[in-house]
This record gives C-alpha cells, structure tokens and sequence, in this order.
C-alpha cells in the first residue's frame, strides 16, 4: 500500500483548500504512517486512522492552523539555541492555569520559551502517581480549571514566544478511567483494551523477565482486581492498568487524544512511559521493535492533522536503547522529535561527586548519531528521583567497577560519604539488588543546604557556583535545556511533604516545592541567594540564544583532555566552531592552549564573561567548578 492509494477514496480531486492542504501533508508524511500502522496492526487500520486526521483538522480553529503554516516553514523551530525549557506542577507554580498566564512576565525574565506543565489531566481520586494515573485524558484537574481554561492560557504563551508541552501517559489509564469501568462491567470491547487474564498461567511466564519499577510500594506486575475476577497487568501500580496497545482499537483511540491536545494549543506532547507500551513474551517488555512503529504511525499522523505538534519520547533507558527513540535505521527522523539525554544528566551527576569526567566523557562518545531533525533535552534534575544508569562497560573503561560505583554516588548523594557535600534521600531503595535512587534539590544536592546548616559563607559560594556550572553544561550541549522549577532560585529540599498523607511516603516530593513567590521577587535583589543563581541562569540563556553553534542540530564531541576533572564539549558548526570547558575540581586547574586551538579556536573568547582568556606558559587555569564557554568571536 502507498500514500497516493490510500487517498484514492476521497481526495483523488481535491475540491477545497483543506482538501488540497490534506492531501499535501498525506503526500509528504502519509507513506511513513502507513508503514508504522501496516508493521502491527493490519491494513484496514489505515483507513480507520485517515477518519480520525480528518476528524482532527476539521476540529483545529484558524489561530492554530495559521500556526501550523509558520512552523512548516520554520520546521526547526525547537532546535533553535532560543529554546529555553522550564517544568514544573501547575499547581505547585502558580495555582491554576489563569495563575500561569498571570506569571509570564516571571518565565520572559528568566529566558523561557518553552514551558513544560506536569500531569494537568484529571487523575483519579486517591493515590494518583503524581498526576500519572489518568481518569479522563478530555478533561483537567478541577482545582486548575477547565479545558476551555488551558486552551486560552496556551494562547496567551504562544502570544509571548512560549511554546506548551503536556504529559501523555500512553502506556497506562487509571483504574478510574471509563475503559476500565466498562471492562469490569463485562464489556467484551473494553476488556481488549487491557490485559486481563483469569489465573496465574501466563502472567508468571511473563514475571520470570519483567523488572519490578516500584519493588518497594507495588512489587510484581500483574494485580488481582474483585470486580474483573480476573489478573490486570498493572506495570507501575495496583491502580494503572497498562493498555493492550496491540489491539488497533487502543492506536485509535490514543491518536484521537493527541490530536484532541493538539487542538487545545499543545505544541509538544510528552509521551510517557512510551518504551513500555508494547509487551511479548520473554522479554523485559520495553523497547521492543513495535514501540517504535508505533510512534512513527503517531507522529505522522499527528503531521498531518496538526503540524506545529512535535513529540518528545520519556524514554528513561540505557545509551544504547535511547537513540532509538529519536529514529536509526529505517526509522530515522520519522519518530519523536526530542528525547531525554538522561545519560548526561547522570554523568554530570557522576563526575561532582568523584571529581572526574573521564567516565562522562567515555560514555557520551559511545552514543550513536542521531538524526539533524532531533533535539536532546538536557537536564540537571527533573520531577522524578536520580537512578545510576551507568553502563557497566562504560565504568570499566576507566578502570571502574560499575556496581561499586553506584553504590558510591548513592552513599555520595544521601550525604553518607565523608567528603559530600550533599543533602539527599535515597529513593526505593533494593536490598535484592543493591540499588538506590536519589530524591533531592538542584541546591540541596549540591551543597547549598549543608553551607547554610554550617552557615559557611565560603562553602555557599561553592555550592553556587556548582549550580552555575551545571546549567552551564546542559545549556551548551545543544537541544532544549530544561529547567526545573525552583532550581533557578537555589531552593533547597522541602521536608514538609511528610505532613502530606498523600505524599508522606513518596520522598521524591522532597524537590517538588511550592513556589515561593515572595523568594521569587528577591530575584533581583543583588545579594540573596535566589538572586545570585536567577541572575546566573538568566545570563545562561540570554548568551545562549545569540549562538548559532548552539543549534541542535549540531553534534556535541566530549572529551577529557588532560586533567581528569576538566571535560570539554566541542561543537563545530558552520557560523564558528564552540567549546565548552567545565572543571569538576574544587580547585583550579591548569589546561594547556594546545587543547583549545586544536578544536579550531584561536581567540579563546568566553562568550559568558565576554573576556579573551589569558595566556600564561602556554596554559590557561581554569577556576574551581569553572564554566566557560569559548568561540572565536
């Protein structure tokens, strides 16, 4: 089956602009649709996805369709050094989506535009994973306001340069959701949706190569549910019952809620949880071949009805899975737009607490290349814990030993090795496996917290600047950096969520505060702590944004050149060459000249201080936990 046959029905004489707009955009994406739907689901599908991208243009108002046009013409739109990210709990920032239309002045001051509001869609009652167990994906949190609410906030963002990106559980509903009520009611349709099974059989074959993600609080996989008398695959929780994305009828549904967001002003849709999504027997039933069909069949169709719509894979994995979900092989450029670099947050991670970047730089020169139409984003921290995704070859490669490693940023990052600096909590911890993650502030971890316990002017100076030299990097490594809402103020753990029942037991809420809007306005004080690290990552991306070099599209080469603690990020790229030096030592430290002008420098200017460095025998000495960032300009 090709594009053009697929049309023949309806639009082989194009009589209307929307006709003559569709049948363009089916003959530019329509093919790769059909080779994503036709590699799992069999061919008539086809026909049933085209109904529902009609269904979805029609519905999409003027504003947005003229929106569309602009980025079809601007197709990198995302990958422009521009892009600033900032996440964060609508709640939690701003109450309420009028709440978030009345502090975009706050976001323009500090650069963003790109604005990535958590799990907004109405949850079920109860324990809800943050907002990740879905009850309705057509209707938003009460306490936020109403879809026609979030449509006219996205109207007043793209009106100030902000883009909006919402989460998309695709691998899961709430146990609360329609589809789940019907199918305890019998409903043979709806029984498909889900994977249900009468006795223990086939779930304990499938038990003997699934992880547990959750051991401590919802060990195993499958639950038995009264109702359905029957077992439901429940990957993450007793109350998420995973969706039989096998059954067409599961895409269908699914497609229609994205192009139903799209419709709202969604520019990006963050698919959650999406290396999940399709299950087969002996295996650990992530990554599977059919995930990425499957996303390529959305992000055509999603094309096509709605262009100005990118997506962005959550796709916490290994190196060597995760470039897959931006597209290789057959599937290059065709799948999600933006990826987690969840590797580089790791490493970043890694290399504060031993001093060393040879472990980041050896396993960033592993990652295969992606294609020039994606974007990584970059991150220091996000919404959820820190896990050691640290390969065990990577760690022998320089001499480490993976499992020890790990356990020493656990101890590292909960404060239990003699020399950290930091103030975390550990986080699911597994006595089976060893295993623990890491829950905990940007400022918290990095030393902001134990400065102010001792009241160490010196060491708090430190711990600033380590928080500079974080965003540093993840703002030079191209891609859309993304900031976590209250790292750009320096805030510092939140123990008060134990005094929440319905976060008591879940310490990653630990790093997700309330704003605190009356340290938000000493931003520009000149002296207070919220101050000093605005005033730092501000200046981040007003420089970034006058560096082409910074384009995402551009591959960023890692390297240690010398000295252990100092890693270089090298950009070549037509409008000048970029690179990027950061030192992981608390003390300063000698880099010779040699390793700057080999990568096509010859000026050694900081586009950060607008300085030219100085040159002493042949060497420059680069500040404790230093940052620059040197172009020729």
């Amino acid at each position: 089956m090709t594009a053009s046959l697929s049309l023949a029905a309806s639009q082989t004489s194009p009589s209307t602009a929307d006709e003559q707009t569709l049948a363009r955009r089916w003959d530019r994406w329509g093919q790769d649709l059909i080779d994503g739907i036709t590699a799992v689901y069999p061919p008539e599908t086809v026909e049933r996805v085209r109904e529902v991208i009609e269904r979805g243009y029609a519905q999409r108002n003027a504003r947005l369709r003229e929106r569309d046009e602009e980025r079809l013409l601007a197709p990198d739109w995302y990958q422009q050094p521009s892009m600033i990210g900032y996440a964060a709990y609508t709640d939690r920032f701003a109450g309420t989506f009028k709440g978030v239309q009345r502090r975009i002045p706050y976001l323009k001051d500090l650069g963003v535009t790109y604005l990535h509001l958590m799990p907004l869609l109405k949850p079920r009652t109860g324990p809800n994973d943050g907002g990740y167990a879905v009850a309705d994906y057509r209707q938003t949190r009460a306490d936020l306001g109403t879809m026609d609410d979030l449509a006219e906030m996205a109207t007043a963002l793209h009106e100030n340069g902000i883009a909006l990106t919402l989460d998309l559980v695709l691998n899961h509903v709430a146990d609360q959701h329609q589809w789940a009520e019907k199918a305890r009611q019998g409903d043979p349709k709806y029984r498909k949706y889900f994977y249900i099974f009468e006795d223990r059989t086939t779930p304990d074959e499938f038990e003997k190569t699934l992880p547990e993600i959750f051991p401590a609080f919802a060990p195993g996989n499958f639950t038995w549910d009264e109702s359905l008398d029957a077992w439901v695959w429940t990957t993450f929780n007793s109350w998420q019952w995973d969706l039989n994305w096998s059954n067409p009828d599961v895409f269908l549904e699914l497609l229609d809620v994205i192009l139903y967001l799209a419709n709202q002003g969604a520019d990006c849709l963050r698919l959650d949880a999406i290396a999940f999504i399709w299950k087969r027997l002996g295996t650990d039933c992530q990554n599977l071949e059919e995930v990425h069909a499957i996303t390529q069949a959305l992000r055509a169709a999603a094309h096509i009805a709605a262009p100005s719509l990118i997506i962005k894979a959550e796709a916490i994995v290994g190196p060597s899975q995760l470039v897959h979900y931006l597209g290789q092989g057959k599937h290059a450029g065709k799948l999600s737009e933006i990826a987690y670099h969840n590797s580089l947050m790791v490493q970043i991670w890694s290399a504060f607490a031993s001093q060393d970047a040879r472990l980041m730089a050896s396993a960033l020169s592993r990652f295969p290349s992606v294609p020039t139409s994606a974007a990584w984003g970059t991150y220091v921290r996000c919404h959820d814990d820190i896990g050691w995704a640290i390969d065990d070859n990577d760690a022998a490669s320089v001499g480490w030993s993976g499992d020890g490693h790990r356990r020493f940023l656990s101890d590292f990052f909960i404060g239990d090795f003699a020399q950290s600096f930091a103030r975390g909590a550990a986080f699911q911890a597994n006595e089976l496996t060893g295993d623990r993650r890491i829950s905990g502030s940007c400022a918290s971890l990095l030393g902001v917290e134990r400065a102010l316990e001792q009241r160490d002017n010196l060491a708090l100076d430190v711990a600033i600047s380590r928080i500079r030299m974080s965003y540093a990097m993840v703002y030079a490594f191209g891609g859309i950096p993304l900031l976590y809402m209250g790292d750009e103020l320096g805030l510092t753990n939140d123990y008060s969520f134990e005094d929440v029942a319905e976060h008591a037991d879940d310490n990653r809420w630990l790093h997700r505060p309330q704003m605190p809007w009356e340290i938000a306005e000493q931003r520009h004080d000149g002296k207070s702590i919220a101050s000093r690290v605005f005033s730092d990552i501000a200046h981040l991306g007003r420089v970034r944004a006058g560096l082409a070099s910074l384009h995402a599209a551009t591959a960023t080469k890692v390297d240690v050149p010398a000295h252990p603690s100092i890693v270089l990020f090298e950009r070549r790229h037509a409008a000048g060459n970029f690179v990027g030096v950061f030192n992981f030592s608390p003390h300063p430290q000698r880099l010779h000249v040699d390793h700057l002008w080999a990568r096509g420098l010859h000026r050694l200017h900081d586009a950060l201080t607008q300085q030219q460095l100085t040159i002493v025998g042949g060497h420059v000495i680069v500040p404790a936990y230093g940052a620059w960032w040197l172009t020729n300009n």
